[in-house]
């Protein structure tokens, strides 16, 4: 009976493993074809594959210009926001200052506020700072959208280590600085790279705000290049399965170096 139930996972996995991957099998597939066999076979296998899309895109498009503004904007964002909220939730759980949970409240409400609700008034203060078309107009909006979950996660991780632990190094004359860095980091390292690689995904992700900030052509996040440019090339789908493609491509290369910090740490920060 438990051997067919384990028959029974293992065949549910591999169902869902290949659900999963399907869309990534075909952008890929429809990469590889001519815009010509695509129009006659827009599902089947590429059976003479070739990689001009790939050079095309590179060649009519500024992919390289869209790729390093998202790199900068995700980088940045998740960077300046995983350091807030560390320190944050560390001055929440274990400091004694007056009104930690109040602020823990408020973090809490402001999780709730939807990023639409923020667009406008986001946009007149960037536009009175002269920062509309620049990079630093979204990753400041980027920065603000992730620190109240981070903080929610963070505080909910730190709630579980032993505060015998930190009191211990209080004891011995460690300062709070040292205490957050010698004592709770390296405890917090795979919630740290699991909160890393879901800020980073949601950032690289992001249409939205990118597409309102950043108006031209050379500032355009990745994502936001795509979209507008899909529109000029809609008969093109190989083409663009190609630039979806390479657009992957970043974030499996940063889940394929985190994933053994993303599997210990995907429900770390939310056991209460």
């Amino acid at each position: 009976m438990q051997h067919a139930r384990n028959i029974s996972r293992q065949v549910a996995l591999v169902i869902l493993s290949v659900i999963s991957l399907y869309p990534v099998w075909f952008m890929l597939s429809t990469a590889l074809k001519t815009p010509q066999y695509y129009t006659l076979n827009p599902t089947g296998l590429p059976l003479h594959p070739t990689m001009s899309n790939f050079s095309d895109v590179f060649s009519q498009w500024p992919v390289l210009t869209w790729m390093r503004n998202s790199l900068v904007a995700t980088g940045v964002s998740v960077l300046v926001s995983t350091v807030i909220s560390i320190m944050a939730a560390f001055a929440i759980v274990f400091s004694r200052a007056v009104g930690r949970e109040s602020l823990f409240r408020t973090n809490i409400a402001l999780m709730a506020i939807p990023p639409v609700a923020l667009l406008v008034p986001m946009y007149m203060l960037m536009v009175n700072a002269h920062l509309i078309n620049q990079l630093p107009s979204v990753i400041i909006f980027y920065t603000g959208l992730l620190i109240p979950f981070s903080i929610f996660f963070f505080v909910n991780f730190f709630r579980e280590i032993p505060v015998e632990l930190v009191e211990a190094a209080y004891i011995d004359g460690a300062a709070h600085h040292r205490v957050l860095r010698r004592v709770i980091l390296p405890i917090s390292g795979a919630s740290t790279v699991t909160l890393v690689i879901v800020n980073a995904i949601f950032v690289w992700n992001e249409l939205l705000v990118a597409l309102v900030f950043l108006q031209s052509n050379s500032a355009r996040t990745l994502m936001a290049g795509l979209a507008l440019y899909q529109g000029r090339y809609v008969t093109n789908e190989p083409l663009l399965m190609a630039a979806a493609f390479l657009s992957i491509l970043p974030l499996a290369v940063l889940y394929v170096f985190g994933q053994r910090f993303f599997v210990r740490g995907l429900t770390a920060g939310m056991g209460k």
